[in-house]
């Protein structure tokens, strides 16, 4: 069999969700996204009647969401430069006291966006600002039907409530309700955005010059002959926080895994170069669907279930028993940055996991840090905030290669802030994420060290 000929069988056996291509498990149920920009093109005149509706009356939109719900309106929100349009996928005390600093409450919609329904930041994100709004025509639910958040958005009566595809899991919704209303609302021209998916979905069907395909082929082949570092290219929007979640969480189990690494040089012999193909803002809609579409072909290469997560729920159910125990979570120094780095053998990576308040400032210091493990290891070094990055890497750290070596940095949360209906506020959630976290990957052998980011 050629290549050309095992290209075209795999396009073949994707478009007839055949799920052995994958594992033969249950992979065919997992396939929505496929003719999720026809549905959503059929909803563009609902979208924009609800837009409308509300523009008059707000002067702010905060999606609360994590992982798939937010990082595609985070990307969507930079490549078009939206100002008014606020994502909150931190549970830092002082991130969510600044982020309320700045909104009128009384002119603010709230997004509570979450696929399960039961996200558990984004629900305590939503009972906050509930209580300081309680009225629902300032909130709008997007949800798998039948969740906790539909059934909450109808006893609070929200304005709007936008039904998720249930076939389609969170990494793969760029294009679904849960990447789309927020786009609506940010005032973009959603008929142009889908035609661009549109067409990459019909290039996608093709057996030769189909751009999803050669992704997918050359993500693979790279992975099989030991480029397991994807070196995504810069672009404006910060499209390679959306990839790390995509390539991360569908590729990263059974001790394999595509670790990207945006913006990181790929001179290397454990890298491999991809381009982001976004000369204009709305070649976003097509590059969303070429890069989920070459994640399925990559797993096929790989061997793995693609729509899966089974790691993910390791550090969630860590941070509930760090919380169930009660007292103060133990977030003290283990170890030093330059003992982790002194473990770096060729082809392993460094991530620096940041349980800080998100700010400009503390990014600065995350990148310094990230510099000083590029210079002292010689390898790929990724970085992310938590607890955003349990949404998006946090599956391949656990379920990858063994290749990581995990620096988790806090810092002083300041006061505490509370959370209506829980025996816990947010800084005690955030520590406790933290914790369970570096518990979870101390059980799995994983090389990892915490430092405060006063330190560094």
């Amino acid at each position: 069999m050629t290549p050309a000929d095992g290209g075209a069988e795999i396009v073949e056996r994707i478009w007839a969700r055949d799920p052995t291509l994958w594992t033969g498990a249950d992979e065919a149920q997992w396939l929505g996204w496929l003719d999720e920009p026809w549905r959503m093109r059929e909803d563009i005149d609902l979208l924009l009647q609800f837009a409308e509706s509300v523009v008059d009356r707000i002067d702010t939109v905060v999606l609360l969401g994590m992982g798939g719900s937010s990082l595609a309106p985070e990307v969507i929100k930079q490549t078009f430069r939206q100002d008014t349009f606020n994502v909150l996928d931190t549970t830092h005390p002082r991130a969510i006291r600044s982020l309320e600093s700045r909104l009128d409450l009384k002119r603010t919609l709230f997004i509570s966006s979450s696929k399960s329904g039961s996200t558990l930041e984004t629900r305590s994100h939503t009972d906050y600002f509930w209580e300081k709004t309680k009225d629902g025509q300032q909130w709008v639910a997007v949800t798998d039907p039948g969740s906790e958040l539909e059934k909450l958005a109808q006893q609070r009566e929200f304005c709007a409530t936008f039904s998720g595809e249930p076939t389609i899991g969170g990494r793969y919704s760029a294009l679904s309700p849960f990447g789309v209303v927020p786009a609506s609302l940010m005032g973009i021209d959603l008929t142009r955005l889908l035609d661009r998916a549109i067409e990459m979905a019909d290039a996608c069907r093709q057996a030769e010059g189909n751009p999803g395909l050669e992704l997918g082929l050359s993500l693979g082949e790279g992975w099989r002959d030991g480029h397991d570092k994807i070196c995504v290219s810069p672009s404006p929007g910060d499209f390679g926080l959306w990839v790390e979640q995509l390539l991360a969480e569908s590729t990263g189990k059974q001790g394999k895994g595509l670790i990207p690494a945006p913006g990181e040089p790929a001179d290397g012999p454990d890298r491999q170069a991809q381009e982001v193909r976004v000369t204009g803002p709305y070649e976003l809609g097509q590059e969303f669907f070429r890069w989920e579409f070459a994640t399925a072909v990559a797993g096929s290469i790989l061997g793995i279930n693609p729509f899966n997560q089974p790691d993910v729920q390791a550090a969630k159910d860590k941070t509930r028993e760090v919380l169930a125990a009660g007292g103060e979570p133990d977030v003290s120094p283990q170890g030093s940055a330059e003992e982790l780095f002194a473990q770096a053998s060729p082809g392993d990576y460094v991530c620096i996991q940041a349980f800080v308040d998100p700010t400009e400032e503390a990014a600065q210091k995350v990148l310094a840090l990230a510099d000083r493990a590029r210079q002292a290891t010689g390898c790929v070094v990724t970085h992310g905030f938590g607890p955003r990055y349990l949404h998006s890497t946090g599956q391949l750290h656990k379920g990858g290669p063994p290749t990581g070596l995990f620096l988790q940095v806090v810092d002083d949360v300041g006061e505490e802030l509370a959370i209506p209906g829980q025996p816990f506020g947010f800084g005690k959630l955030i520590r406790a994420q933290a914790a369970g976290d570096f518990a979870s990957l101390a059980e799995r052998g994983r090389r990892v060290a915490r430092i405060r980011l006063e330190d560094v």
